[in-house]
């Protein structure tokens, strides 16, 4: 019988003084955390030191920088040597709030087999340009999988089984960077790994409250662009049996997109 033994994944990259406020939430909710430092260079590593002595905290350092996907890979390898067998992954500027750990948790532990992807419930602090430039790459990876359930393919709170996170990276040389969440998220429905949806909610913190972004508009949509472009002809050649396989059998478990903010609003 399956079973699900989750630790949290920070991968981090210059995020500054917020990085040991988001590590102290995610340790205070009792759970195993790995921080991935990627080849950070403004000391926000050296930060860390006051956690070091909590038995749930592990740090590792790459140098130099290798891209998101990429910790997150090692990260992963890391964590199933350890014997966890799902990671949590969270952002590690303040994003994503540590508050709702227990809930992916909750939602592995029931389905073992699933990943947990955060569908994020934006408040006014979201800039409007990130909020609705999404959903290009939502409308295209929900074509790319015959609508297997990605309700949002950026957004980078989600909870993956390891093992079929590390086929994934290790079935394409690409997926390494910024284009981490969408492309694992597509490859991962490709495989017909059941997905969950579970409302979440994203605070975009101020430059006043040590908000930092890595987010570059032209770099980063025009690696989607490729990326998608990629994935398209992949989906062509996959579609008979896409069509044939039927829909994801834990679509039912996702609460319809209307509800999303009275969920959240319970925190």
């Amino acid at each position: 019988m399956r079973v699900s033994r989750p630790v949290v994944l920070i991968p981090s990259y210059n995020t500054g003084g917020i990085l040991p406020g988001t590590v102290a939430a995610a340790l205070a909710q009792g759970v195993a955390v790995r921080v991935v430092i990627d080849g950070s260079t403004d000391g926000s590593a050296d930060l860390l030191e006051p956690l070091m002595g909590n038995d749930l905290l592990r740090v590792t350092r790459f140098s130099p920088n290798a891209g998101k996907g990429s910790v997150v890979l090692a990260g992963t390898k890391a964590a199933l040597e350890e014997g966890f067998t799902h990671v949590l992954c969270m952002d590690a500027d303040g994003q994503h709030p540590a508050e709702m750990i227990p809930r992916y948790f909750a939602l592995s532990q029931a389905h073992p087999e699933a990943a947990v992807f955060g569908r994020p419930v934006f408040d006014a602090s979201a800039p409007a340009l990130r909020v609705n430039g999404r959903k290009v790459s939502n409308f295209w990876a929900n074509l790319e999988t015959l609508g297997w359930g990605i309700d949002d393919s950026l957004f980078g709170m989600r909870l993956y089984p390891a093992a079929e996170l590390v086929e994934v990276f290790e079935s394409t040389c690409f997926a390494r960077r910024f284009d981490f969440d969408p492309e694992v998220a597509v490859r991962l429905a490709w495989r017909g790994v059941p997905i969950v949806n579970l409302p979440t909610p994203v605070r975009y913190l101020s430059r006043e409250e040590g908000g930092v972004s890595q987010f570059r508009y032209l770099r980063d949509n025009a690696l989607l662009t490729w990326m998608h472009a990629r994935l398209f002809f992949g989906f062509l050649m996959r579609l008979p049996w896409l069509v044939l396989r039927g829909e994801n059998p834990l679509i039912s478990h996702s609460p319809p997109p209307s509800v999303s903010r009275d969920v959240t609003d319970r925190l």
